[in-house]
């Protein structure tokens, strides 16, 4: 193996396998009676198989939890405030005088507590049973995790008919999702999909009666527990068993129950450090209610591995939320209501389950049909050839294939006669999100809509943040309003009048509300209109006190004017010289407009991205030094708004476009916030963005529905690293292909495994040939060797390998410095990427 990939994979492997545990955590392995439990703090069983504790959700958030020690991800066994992280600095875990065991946010806010107030509370202790008790001087448990599962079951650990499980809501998250394991009114243990719109049951059997999947509705003791041996027993007769039960691992496997994410419930047990599923209640993951949303089907081709689900949308469908399947598909197309408006396009080998308004058998087709025609609430119907079956479908859900000789016959608007491609609506074809860059053919842009991920379970903390950092604020500012007047108005005299004007004008030019007439005079009727952003229209104007800003306006905003005005009180006190400053806004009626600095020298794509033809007088490319401090000038932006932000923000669409280059080339990052101001908030509060992505920058995990955390900016950040270096477009890269003269464009997984092999040569005469050629070899190789290597790591698919933005900052500070033309050619000792989970 090449020295530099040895170096770059022990590093990561260093990282990967080292304890969760820092050095400076303390460990005990008891919580006496006024102690209390700091972030860096740990409770440990007495064997060490289980550890209590702060557990890390997202940048700076933090739960409360139980999780597996010797597991290689640290994986959570139970929580108590999933739903509400608190903050990595001064929270606290505390066993109160009282007797009551207390969460406690950094500004002393109880987020969770055990209702043990009585005082004769002693102790809190985690058993090796993974159970975290709360007992009395004499041992008898007053309160105990046991009695409060999340989404995990652990061996002797009971769900009764006053429990149930809920799943997490996206891989690596905590939060509550919408997949429910619990005993119904009949006594049955049930996988039930509990979403925003729609709830349905779909293990066991929803089609069967009780006896025929073997269970029993006569015992209402509701009770069932899971053994160290891997045997599960319940009231209602469900019994199953660990494949591995018998095959000698027996009592001293790890095991546990987990209703995962994707609604399957799985049993599993611990070999070394990883997981093996050893029983899996749904056998075939498109049977899950909900796993592709509205009008999503599922299916095991296309993008999938096999025996994995993969969603798509049919044709005339656009994905709504590439990071969210949950969410489903929406129309390119409304339904008008009448016979003569609408027609029916097949879906053959297509079943959409459940939500049939009606059912009946042995009816010819047209029959089935007329009665579709005949509700303007019927979406669409299914017809069983042979059988004469009838399905008039009130919803599309749960959407599958292949389901032999079943047909939906989906209803469309007449006119829609082609898709603007001459050939007739064929909803039969499927369309999978891909990952950008790839030869693939895709319904919809993968978009940058802002994570359900760290940041949408965190809508509940970031009122908690938010409103905290506002009262601080609110103080601030009132004691510097009250000097300011005392200050200025205090003179009489002329000179008086105008020091009070100047500190008016101050108080006022930090972050004010603006009128739409102010805005609408200073950008001369919104006439200069210099580009287009994620959110809308850019128009330069000057404000009065002769400031150049830019006015954007918020085309895609909905959210109401004290909703509005909360986020931007956030964003418009962002201050970094490497993010463009925001000036104000404006809010009334239907108009929602931004402010923000002017910056002269316009985008880094402008500057970056040009040929010269010979024909027309272009300006020189980007000198090296100037993109070198590109580099690190957006790194140190993105570092702050991951890492030193009281809130933290992803901003989901770095790329070359929105990089403002100023009056000496410094950066400033545009757009960033725009995820949290341009989002929605569904029926359960979470946060549904509508910030779109751009192919070619977009991180991978967007489309595979993984959780969506600072890594996709790093990703992101190392596509624009790349093209700095080459000065052209990753995408529009091209490789010499086999046959002599012709050339054949590569993929990005590909194009980065090249440069891997290719990065042996740092030092020599391929990198010479890599570095734009524009800049004629007139450019520092330790600088390019470091830009490339950090890019490399930061363009890596799995988003836990990805450096963070703090360690990618120090990397390319330690190349900053200009290297001797003699040691150009030559190489030195780097500092390692640190592996910075976000």
């Amino acid at each position: 193996m090449r020295a530099l990939n040895i170096l770059i994979g022990s590093a990561f492997l260093l990282l990967i396998t080292s304890s969760p545990l820092s050095a400076s955590e303390r460990r005990r392995s008891t919580l006496r009676r006024g102690d209390a439990l700091a972030v860096d703090d740990v409770l440990v069983s007495p064997s060490g198989n289980f550890s209590c504790g702060f557990h890390r959700a997202a940048t700076n958030a933090y739960t409360f939890s139980i999780w597996f020690t010797a597991s290689a991800d640290s994986t959570v066994a139970w929580s108590a405030n999933r739903d509400s992280p608190v903050n990595g600095r001064g929270s606290l875990a505390a066993l109160r005088d009282d007797g009551s065991l207390v969460l406690q946010d950094f500004d002393g806010r109880v987020v969770w507590s055990t209702n043990t107030s009585s005082g004769a509370a002693d102790r809190a202790l985690l058993l090796d049973t993974g159970n975290l008790v709360v007992s009395d001087a004499s041992g008898r448990a007053l309160w105990q995790s046991f009695d409060w599962p999340t989404d995990t079951l652990l061996p002797g650990q009971p769900i009764t008919r006053y429990r149930r499980l809920v799943s997490s809501s996206a891989r690596g998250l905590p939060y509550s999702g919408f997949y429910n394991f619990y005993f119904d009114s009949n006594n049955i243990l049930n996988l039930m999909y509990d979403g925003p719109e729609i709830s349905s049951n779909y293990w066991p059997d929803p089609f069967n009666k009780w006896w025929d999947n073997n269970r029993t509705a006569y015992n209402s003791s509701r009770f069932a527990v899971l053994d160290a041996r891997g045997r599960f027993s319940a009231s209602d007769n469900l019994n199953f068993n660990a494949s591995d039960m018998d095959s000698g691992s027996g009592i001293a496997a790890m095991r546990r129950l987990t209703l995962d994410y994707d609604g399957n419930l799985r049993l599993y047990s611990l070999v070394g450090t990883i997981w093996r599923v050893t029983w899996a209640a749904v056998s075939r993951p498109c049977d899950v209610h909900g796993i592709c949303g509205r009008y999503g089907v599922c299916a095991y081709d296309g993008l999938s591995s096999a025996g994995a689900p993969a969603c798509s949308c049919p044709e005339g469908f656009e994905v709504a939320n590439a990071g969210d399947w949950s969410k489903g598909c929406k129309r390119k197309f409304e339904v008008p209501c009448g016979e003569d408006d609408v027609e029916f396009a097949e879906m053959p080998q297509v079943d959409y389950w459940g939500f049939d308004f009606n059912y009946t058998e042995k009816l010819t087709f047209e029959t089935c049909k007329q009665i579709c025609l005949d509700d303007c609430n019927c979406e669409a119907f299914g017809y069983k050839k042979g059988t004469g079956k009838c399905y008039p479908k009130i919803a599309l859900w749960n959407g599958r294939r292949p389901v032999g000789n079943q047909v939906i016959h989906l209803k469309v608007p007449r006119r829609l006669n082609n898709n603007g491609s001459g050939k007739p609506l064929d909803p039969s074809k499927l369309f999978f999100s891909g990952h950008a860059c790839t030869v693939r053919e895709v319904s919809a842009n993968v978009s940058s809509s802002y994570l359900r991920a760290a940041m949408t379970g965190s809508s509940k903390i970031n009122f908690v943040y938010f409103y905290s950092f506002l009262a601080g604020l609110f103080v601030m500012e009132a004691i510097f309003i009250a000097g300011g007047y005392l200050f200025v108005f205090r003179a009489a005299d002329p000179a008086g009048r105008r020091i009070r004007d100047e500190g008016y004008s101050i108080l006022l030019s930090h972050f004010r509300r603006f009128t739409y007439n102010e805005l609408s005079s200073a950008t001369t009727g919104f006439r200069d209109e210099i580009g287009r952003s994620a959110s809308g229209a850019v128009y330069k104007g000057v404000l009065e006190d002769g400031r150049s800003v830019a006015v954007t306006r918020l085309e895609e905003l909905t959210q109401a004017d004290e909703v509005f005005r909360s986020d931007l009180s956030v964003i418009g006190r962002i201050n970094h010289m490497n993010l463009v400053r925001i000036w104000g806004f404006c809010s009334e009626h239907s108009h929602r407009l931004l402010v923000s600095e002017h910056v002269q020298n316009g985008s880094l794509d402008k500057a970056l991205f040009f040929s010269d033809d010979g024909e027309h007088c272009v300006p020189p490319p980007l000198g090296w030094q100037a993109r070198f401090g590109i580099a690190v000038g957006v790194a140190k932006g993105l570092a702050y708004l991951h890492h030193e932000c009281l809130e933290w923000i992803v901003h989901c669409d770095v790329k070359p476009e929105n990089i403002l280059l100023g009056g000496d080339l410094e950066p400033k990052i545009n757009d960033f916030g725009l995820a949290k101001l341009l989002s929605r908030r569904d029926e359960q509060g979470r946060v549904l963005s509508s910030v779109q992505g751009t192919r070619g920058y977009v991180a991978p995990e967007w489309a595979l529905n993984l959780p969506i955390t600072g890594k996709a900016d790093v990703f992101s950040f190392g596509v624009v690293l790349l093209e700095l270096l080459r000065g052209q477009r990753v995408c529009d890269w091209a490789v010499e292909g086999e046959e002599e003269g012709k050339e054949v464009r590569m993929d990005f997984p590909r194009l980065v495994a090249l440069l891997k092999e290719e990065m042996k040569d740092l030092k020599g005469v391929w990198m010479e040939q890599f570095v734009d050629a524009r800049l004629r070899g007139d450019f520092g190789h330790l600088q390019a060797a470091t830009m490339l290597e950090v890019a490399v790591a930061c363009v890596d698919d799995d988003p836990g390998r990805r450096p963070g933005m703090d360690a990618v900052v120090q990397r390319l500070l330690s190349a900053q410095d200009a290297v001797p033309p003699s040691l150009r050619h030559a190489s030195s000792p780097r500092p390692e990427l640190t592996h910075h989970t976000v």
